[in-house]
Formats: structure tokens, C-alpha cells, sequence
């Protein structure tokens, strides 16, 4: 049996708890306040339908767009998702680095960045809307999606249910998912920091 080394194990304890609730409570502020208004409804875009860089299907603008790109709907989704987790990991990266230099621990930069990947990669897929709702389907969440829409105004004042955003199920399972891996990557963070130690 390998015994353990009661100081060794106890700083990647505290290193631990300290990652987990920098990444915990960083992440609604960097997913939240950091994420681009234009960005939100747009992450979760898929299909071959074209669409303007706002999500206005080609065809339905109301404006004269000449001159201005198109793409798919899952281009769109793609690059909307992608900004996002930049700039999401980024301020993870900032966070991270910023409270663990002030409590007097300088993380190797290899093992933050290695649980900023796990968190920004997971984060993309996620957000991409269709593996978050397979994952629903497969653990028998999709009632819990199918029964918890939010209702929102349109700009004519019409009522319509909306299956994503605030209020809704599918984003409660979203922060949960991005919260317990958050604590994955953690894991992964302070063992990187500590394992040559």
C-alpha cells in the first residue's frame, strides 16, 4: 500500500477546492455578462438553411443586405459558440491565474491551461444545443425540457413558448453540466500542478 504524504495531499486538497470554486463561481459571471447579446440565440443554429450573421433567414430581412455574407445555419451557430468560449476561457484563464497568484500559488501555466481546454471544449459542445439535448434524451431529462419552456414576448408583443435561455429547462441543465465539469477540470488542474511535487 502506497502511503500518502499528509502535506502533499493536503495542498492538492486545498489547491482543489480552490480551482473548483474559482471555476464554479467565475463561470455564470464569464458565461452570463461575458457572452455577446448577439451571441445567445445564435450558438444553438444548425442545419444547411442559409442565414444572414444575425439568424435572419435569407429571404426574411427586412433591410438591404447586399454585400453582406451569408452562411448555414450551423456556420452561424458555429462561429456564434466559438466566440463565446474564447472569450469564456479566457476570462476562466484570467480568473484563475488572478486568484491563485493573490492567495500566493503560481499554477503552473501547462495545468491551467489544460483545464481551461476541458472546460472550453466541453462548454462548445454543449452549447451547441443538439449534444446537450441527445445527453437529455439518454439520462430521461427530455420530459423535464419538454414540460419547462419559458414563455417570451415578441417584438408585436405575441406571446411564444422558447425551449432554450432563461427560465427554461434546458438551461438549468446546461449550468449544471457546465458546474460538474467545471470540477472535472479542476481535478485535472491541480493534479497537472502537483503531480511532480
Amino acid at each position: 500500500m502506497t502511503r500518502l504524504n499528509p502535506s502533499r495531499t493536503a495542498d492538492r486538497l486545498a489547491l482543489l477546492g480552490a480551482l473548483t470554486a474559482v471555476f464554479g463561481e467565475l463561470h455564470p459571471f464569464f458565461d452570463q455578462w461575458g457572452q455577446r447579446d448577439k451571441d445567445a440565440p445564435l450558438k444553438g443554429l444548425h442545419g444547411n438553411r442559409k442565414v444572414w450573421p444575425d439568424g435572419v433567414p435569407v429571404g426574411e430581412e427586412t433591410d438591404n443586405r447586399t454585400g453582406q455574407p451569408a452562411y448555414t445555419a450551423s456556420q452561424a451557430g458555429r462561429r456564434a459558440a466559438a466566440r463565446h468560449v474564447a472569450a469564456y476561457t479566457a476570462g476562466q484563464l484570467a480568473g484563475t491565474i488572478t486568484v491563485t497568484r493573490a492567495l500566493g500559488y503560481r499554477v503552473p501555466f501547462r495545468a491551467v491551461l489544460a483545464g481551461a481546454v476541458v472546460n472550453g471544449a466541453t462548454h462548445f459542445v454543449i452549447d451547441r444545443r443538439e449534444p446537450l439535448l441527445w445527453l437529455a434524451g439518454r439520462t430521461g431529462k427530455r420530459g423535464y425540457i419538454d414540460h419547462c419552456h419559458a414563455v417570451r414576448l415578441s417584438g408585436d408583443g405575441t406571446p411564444a413558448a422558447e425551449l432554450s435561455g432563461p427560465g427554461t429547462a434546458l438551461m438549468e441543465l446546461d449550468q449544471a453540466l457546465h458546474r460538474a465539469i467545471g470540477v472535472a477540470a479542476a481535478a485535472v488542474t491541480a493534479w497537472l500542478a502537483t503531480r511532480d511535487a
